[in-house]
Parts: structure tokens; sequence; C-alpha cells
């Protein structure tokens, strides 16, 4: 007699899920002809007493009394070309058997959150941080592979940068021994090695609770900690406290190549006849560096939206980045854009302070278009506009200073073309794609002409290239190490690549890092104080390519808060140079990047902290003041010194 429907519903949650005496399970297998599920529950037997029902829906649904937390399972198709386990698609944790692991029931709400006092931050104010978990930082790297609980020795110096979202690089589960995460084989599981085994919890578990009692929490467990899926929990909850958004990387375009040869994995799920990819069920005959999801298939877009549900329901999750949304289209036409509003519409109808971000080259302004305007709908796209203008800028200056330099590409893309909010385009100089170990130089070799990155010239170009990031209008992204002036490329297995590991020993014995260190996290404060600086608005007031000369205007409609920012790539200090203001009257100079030159710059040029703006026109300005602008150098003038 085949499991008890007890407990089943049609809204019964997919996968394995506890409920009143045991748990309920649900699977997708359309053409199975008969699936059980087998485990510590019972015994791993497989006869009509662990068999499940088939609905008319292709879902097949039991309730297995006893069932318990912590109790391993597996599901057993039996198909028309096959037969044998598979693993649950919805699997909350794996254990870590790889290649055939099993499954673990896991309470929905095993993890005692206090974060009811958080609130997302307008997206408009994110200053995002990208970083890597199995080699960002830990004891033991390079040969261990850091974990989710060692990001909590940085939560203190996330906080101290400014940075209010962190967005870790994918974080589900793949089955090679180190990645960068975009090879993922189980959606719904966090990778395995990213856990800390029982015998390493302790000094975890007390870091944990420091954290925590500084924000008047109440300490965790060492029984809630031992649950692997917990220490992810806790590292959001941590986060939350500490007022930083945690941003997930999903991969919905494609599955890793790895589980075309692995029995139990999603692949051909049902175990159907034949071997053509377009009966593998999930998939279809499409490829991009691993099979791609069939978006055709209604069932399998539903599957893709539960995943990312679930994260913002059962972690806590605060937004979305979309891995290469423009294969989603691209290879599911039609489909794939039907996919995307529908995702971006069910997340936003749960929770509209979470943000859906995609990475779709172009870039493409419909892609952030809402709906009822055919857009894709999401509410922000990665944009590469300015990375490839200030990256080409800075190479220009490396050439020397008699080196032809053009600020137009600058100012072309100076705010995202077509968007139609400028804080919808994610804007970076350095990503994890960017300066990867067989990919482009970080920006203080690229600043420096591909020579010696310790001299003044690059780091003053370096600065100027932060600079504009966190000036100019978008959301900024940082990479990591990118603010401390890290200029080695990284790599995901750095026992293999070595020298790729980010030097934190440089904040403490490297003057030069110590300094561009200080100079971004007070650069990001100044952003945070200065709304303008956040807004919309922003005019080109100067751009003088002979002499090396920027100048821009950020306000915010119908309330001022003027901010004028000068960047110079010009290696001599030009004093006397006169630049058009907005108005007249003194302006106050809150920021001078020479200052970071060997903190504090005891030869520092620049206005003594304050400037006055004449009747005097320029351009099209009424006004103008006479400045000192350094060399290499960033200022800004504001009327306030901000919140």
């Amino acid at each position: 007699m085949a499991l008890s429907q007890d407990h089943i519903f049609p809204t019964t949650p997919m996968g394995a899920n506890l409920t009143a005496g045991g748990a309920t399970f649900r699977v997708w297998a359309p053409r199975a002809r008969d699936v059980y599920v087998c485990g510590d529950f019972n015994g791993w037997l497989r006869n009509d007493s662990t068999q499940l029902t088939r609905q008319p829906d292709g879902r097949w649904t039991g309730f297995v009394a006893g069932a318990t937390d912590g109790n391993k399972y597996k599901f057993y198709i039996v198909g028309e070309g096959s037969e044998g386990f598979k693993r649950d698609p919805y699997a909350r944790e794996l254990t870590r058997e790889w290649p055939n692991p099993s499954c673990i029931i896991r309470l929905a709400v095993s993890f005692p959150w206090q974060d009811w006092n958080w609130r997302m931050p307008e997206f408009s104010d994110l200053i995002i941080y990208q970083l890597h978990i199995g080699t960002w930082y830990g004891l033991g790297l390079p040969n261990r592979v850091a974990t989710f609980l060692d990001v909590l020795a940085r939560i203190e110096y996330l906080a101290d940068l400014g940075i209010n979202a962190i967005e870790p690089l994918p974080i589900g589960e793949y089955s090679t021994p180190r990645s960068m995460g975009y090879n993922g084989s189980d959606l719904f599981s966090p990778e395995m090695d990213y856990f800390v085994s029982s015998a390493e919890l302790d000094p975890y578990l007390a870091l944990a609770n420091r954290l925590l009692a500084q924000k008047g929490k109440s300490p965790l467990t060492r029984e809630i900690l031992e649950i692997g899926i917990n220490q992810l929990k806790v590292l959001i909850d941590i986060c939350h406290h500490y007022n930083i958004a945690v941003i997930f990387d999903m991969v919905y375009n494609h599955a890793s190549g790895d589980i075309r040869g692995q029995a139990e994995s999603l692949y051909f799920f049902d175990r159907a006849a034949g071997m053509h990819p377009n009966d593998s069920l999930y998939f279809s005959d499409r490829d991009h560096t691993g099979p791609v999801f069939a978006m055709w298939n209604s069932d399998v877009r539903q599957f893709l939206i539960d995943n990312a549900a679930f994260f913002a329901d059962e972690y806590h999750v605060d937004g979305f980045r979309y891995d290469q949304v423009t294969v989603i289209d691209q290879e599911n036409i039609g489909s794939g854009w039907l996919f995307c509003q529908h995702l971006n519409q069910t997340i936003r109808s749960r929770d509209p302070a979470v943000i859906n971000i995609a990475e779709y080259w172009g870039p493409e302004p419909a892609v952030v278009r809402p709906m009822e305007q055919a857009g894709a709908d999401f509410d922000a796209s990665w944009h590469d506009g300015q990375r490839l203008a200030i990256r080409a800028l800075i190479k220009q200056a490396a050439a020397g200073r008699d080196a032809p330099l053009d600020w137009q590409g600058v100012v072309d893309q100076i705010r995202a073309p077509g968007f139609r909010d400028a804080w919808r385009a994610v804007q970076c100089v350095e990503s994890h794609d960017e300066v990867y170990r067989d990919r482009s130089e970080r920006i203080p070799l690229l600043a420096a002409g591909g020579g010696n990155t310790r001299t003044w010239y690059a780091t003053s170009r370096s600065r100027v290239a932060t600079g504009l990031l966190l000036t100019l209008p978008g959301i900024p992204m940082i990479f990591m190490g990118q603010e401390f002036y890290e200029d080695k490329k990284w790599a995901d297995d750095p026992v293999n690549h070595p020298d790729t590991l980010i030097f934190w020993g440089g904040l403490d014995s490297d003057r030069t890092m110590s300094d561009f260190h200080r100079f971004t996290r007070e650069l990001i404060g100044l952003r945070r104080r200065q709304p303008a600086l956040r807004g919309e608005q922003i005019k080109v007031l100067m751009m003088d390519n002979f002499q090396r000369v920027l100048v821009f205007h950020r306000w915010l409609e119908r309330l001022g808060r003027d901010t004028v920012v000068v960047v110079s790539l010009n290696e001599q200090t030009m004093s006397n140079f006169r630049v058009p203001m907005p108005g007249a009257g003194p302006w106050l100079e809150i920021f001078n990047s020479d200052a970071y030159e060997r903190w504090i710059n005891p030869a520092i040029a620049g206005n003594g902290g304050m400037v006055s703006a004449t009747e005097e026109p320029m351009n099209d300005m009424s006004c103008s003041a006479a400045i000192t602008i350094p060399a290499n150098g960033i200022l800004v003038f504001s009327r306030d010194y901000g919140d």
C-alpha cells in the first residue's frame, strides 16, 4: 500500500517539509512509472510502503509518519529509460558525501532570527561589496576553503568601510572542489564546503555571540550552528544587525555541465527513455558552459521562481543578482523574457523591499522597464558603461603626461543611456569577471601602466578611478580588495594559482594600502552623507581634454543640496584654475583626494577647505571660481558638510 496522503493538499510545498507527526514529500517527475522516498525514517526500504502517489499534474506525493529533522533521504525514480536514486531538487541541505550525497530534512524555522527591526536601504542608496566566500577571508587559506562563518570575522570591518550591501558570488551547491560558484548542481542547498564542521565550531560560536551581544541580541547555542544551513543564516542575521544587506547571485541561465555525468543529479530527473537533451526534463538542447534550463516549460520556470522565493523567505535575503540574463533571453526566445517578468513580479509581490538585479549585456534599457511597457521588470541591471569608460581613461593617463586623453567616453556614460533612472544601473570598475586570474588587470596595475604600483602615479590615478565610481550616478559596486588597493588578480582556486589571495596584512604593514583604504572609506562616507551624490541629477560643467579636467554638478531636484566634483588627470597641480559653478558665494571643499597620499599628506595641494564663486559667467553657468586642483586628484565642493 502506497504512502499515506495525510497532510497532502494542492498547496503542499515541493520537496520534504516537516509537519505534525512527520513529513510531506512532493516531487515533479511527470514521465516516471514509479517514485519512492527512501531514508532513515524507513530503513531505506523500497516497496509499496514507501511509494508515492502520482497526481494529475505529474507530481508525486506522500506523508511519512515519524520523519524528523536531520533524517537523510532520496527519491528512487523508476522511469522508461532507467531507474535509480535521485536527489530532491528542493533539498534544503545535503550531506558531505560527494558525488552521491543524501538529502537532509530540515525544519524551515530551525534558526532563531532576530532581525525584526532590519530595513533594506533604498535601492538608490546601495553601495555593494562583491566577494567570494571561499577565498575572501579565513584561517588556513589557501589550503582550506573559507566558510560562511569566516565572513563574520570581517563584519565589523565591512560596517566601518561604510558599504551597506554584500553580494557573495553564488553560494549554491556545486560539484567541483573549488569554483566561482557558477556551476551549480543543487539550487536549494548551500555549498557544503562553506560549512564548518562540529569539531571547528567553538571559536565561531564565540565570535557570533560576541557580534550579537554588541547589538543587544540573544546568544546562539552550539546545537543551532551545528546545522549547516544555519551557518549561512547567522551570517545574514548578523549582517542585518550591522546594517548590511545581503544580495545573492543566482544562476538560472544554466546548470553545471558536470550534472550530465552524475546519475543522481537533476539531469534526466524522471529517467525518461533516450539520450536527447530535450528529454532531460529540466533542460533544453542548448548549452552555455552547461545545460540551459528549458524556459518553455512552465514547471521549470516555476522551479526557478520557487528557488528565489525560498531564499527570500527562509534566508531573509535582501536581493538577487541574476547571472547572464542575456542567455536566459536569447537561448529561450519568448519564454526567457516571460520567465523574467514572472520572476520579478513574484518576488516583488512577496516583498517589494527585495531588489532584483539583472546581468544583461548590451546593456538593454528594456530590462529595467516595467512589465506593462513590455520590459523584463528588473529593478536594476549591471552596466559596463562606466567600467569600460573609466578603465580606458586610466589606461590613457598611464601612457604619460603627454599622451592624448579624452573624457568623452566617461561623459557619454555619466548616466546610463536609455535607463529610466540612473540608479537602476549597477556600475563598477572591477568585478569577479573583470579581474579574474586570466583576464584584465586590477586598477592599480592598469594605472601603473603595467609597472610599479607603489608610485604616486599609480596611486593617484587609482584614486581617480574609485573616486569617479563613487561620485557618478548609479549603484556603485566594489570588488573585494579594491577598497585597499589590491593589485593582484584573483582566483577561485588559489592552491593552483598562487599569489591570488587578497593581502589583508597590507592594512597593517603597507602604507599605500592603508592610505587607500582610508580614502575609500571616507569617500563612501561622503557619498552616504551627501544625498546629491546618490541622486539622479547630473550636469557636466566642463570637459577640458587639453588640461585633463572634468567638472560635473550633482543636485537634488527641488531640494538643491548641490555638490560640484572636479576631477583631474593632469600630472601637474594647477593653481588659479577657473571652473564653472552653479552659484555664487562660499563653497566648502569637503573632499580632497590629495590628502591620502601618505596620509595626511604634508604637501597637500588644495583650497584650504573653501573657495568663493563669483558672478563671472563660464560655459553656460552664471558663476565660476578660481581654484587649485591637485595633480591626478578629485575634489568635491558643497554648500554643507552633509547629513
